[in-house]
């Protein structure tokens, strides 16, 4: 709320490398209906495997982790959720897939943001759906161990008053068009960040809303790519952007621009990737084995095949192993042993 009040984030400088991320992003929205028309059956492969990491990285950056192939099993819904750890997962996977199927359909509201979180823990036997009861904050555990305050969000009392407004505010600025509704999404975020509403959830959530406002602007990349997994990957530069923009929050004298910078980077970073992945492909024969061999040359010079089946979840055995002897064949990768944990190396570039 505070990015909001008195049309605090408007009055933010803006570098000219900040205006070329937006124009750029523009041109990669328009060009989303295009490789829709051309590759279906590939983006229905990048989607499976899109939330399959959405769901998977999101909750590991919180510590929640789950076997692979249990997490495959649940996501499909081929087994049911077991201790709490998968009971989160199963209701996160819930609410992403209401997202993807319903954007258009929801309004941003703080009953929307309850009903979320109350999705979320369904599964587990928490009463999930309520701002937090009493005041909490972000802490750092440092390498000795010790606990230190990063940042105090604002107390429980007020979280239903200014999660209120923030939405307020979200809509109103939307409608007045005087800011690019990127920067709008990311302020609306950092700002939720910051006022945590939630005991427990709140960056879950915070992700889950990324992208629903992300689609009701027409980016809709994170069907295609996980952009939970890119925030996985840049976990540490995540946290420091989110502490160096809440510093003086409070007091409406804080700095959006490290978290805007990061918010459009990895939005940048998501169509890339999607573009690389979807770029190459001219029809939907072979969609499968292309993203593999895609995926071999982002993994390091030698690899194990443990490693190429966690970077193409959802990909059967049998086809990353037609693949990888296609590639043996056509001598761009060897492999260093035998057996399926044998390592396999790429040859050249």
């Amino acid at each position: 709320m505070r990015s909001f009040e008195h049309g605090y984030f408007l009055e933010q400088p803006i570098s000219q490398d900040m205006l070329i991320t937006v124009r750029v992003l523009g041109e990669h929205r328009g060009r989303q209906s295009l490789y829709q028309e051309q590759s279906p059956q590939l983006l229905e492969t990048l989607k499976r495997i899109a939330m399959i990491q959405s769901v998977e990285s999101s909750n590991r950056i919180e510590g929640i982790t789950v076997d692979r192939d249990r997490l495959e099993a649940i996501l499909a819904k081929k087994t049911k959720p077991q201790d709490r750890s998968e009971k989160e997962v199963a209701g996160y996977r819930n609410v992403l897939a209401e997202i993807h199927a319903n954007a258009n359909r929801l309004k941003l509201s703080p009953e929307l943001i309850l009903q979320f979180h109350r999705e979320m823990y369904a599964l587990t036997g928490e009463k999930g759906g309520h701002w937090k009861e009493k005041d909490n904050a972000i802490l750092e555990v440092r390498p000795d161990g010790r606990q230190v305050v990063r940042f105090k969000p604002v107390s429980a009392l007020s979280t239903s008053s200014f999660m209120r407004k923030l939405c307020q505010f979200y809509h109103q600025a939307l409608e007045e068009r005087k800011a690019e509704p990127l920067l709008i999404i990311a302020s609306f975020i950092f700002d939720f960040e910051c006022i945590h509403p939630f005991w427990d959830g709140n960056g879950r959530i915070g992700r889950l809303l990324t992208l629903l406002l992300l689609y009701q602007a027409g980016y809709e990349v994170g069907r295609f790519v996980s952009l939970e997994r890119l925030i996985e990957d840049s976990k540490e530069t995540y946290y420091e952007t989110l502490l160096k923009s809440s510093q003086h929050w409070h007091e409406e004298k804080h700095d959006l621009r490290p978290w805007w910078n990061y918010f459009l980077g990895t939005l940048i970073a998501a169509y890339k990737e999607f573009e690389d992945r979807v770029g190459v492909v001219t029809s939907a024969r072979g969609a499968k084995r292309e993203m593999i061999r895609q995926t071999i040359g982002r993994l390091p010079t030698r690899f194990r095949f443990s490693e190429l089946h966690r970077a193409c979840p959802g990909v059967s055995y049998p086809t990353l192993k037609r693949a990888l002897f296609d590639l043996k064949r056509e001598k761009k990768v060897r492999c260093l042993g035998k057996g399926r944990d044998a390592e396999w190396e790429r040859i050249g570039s």
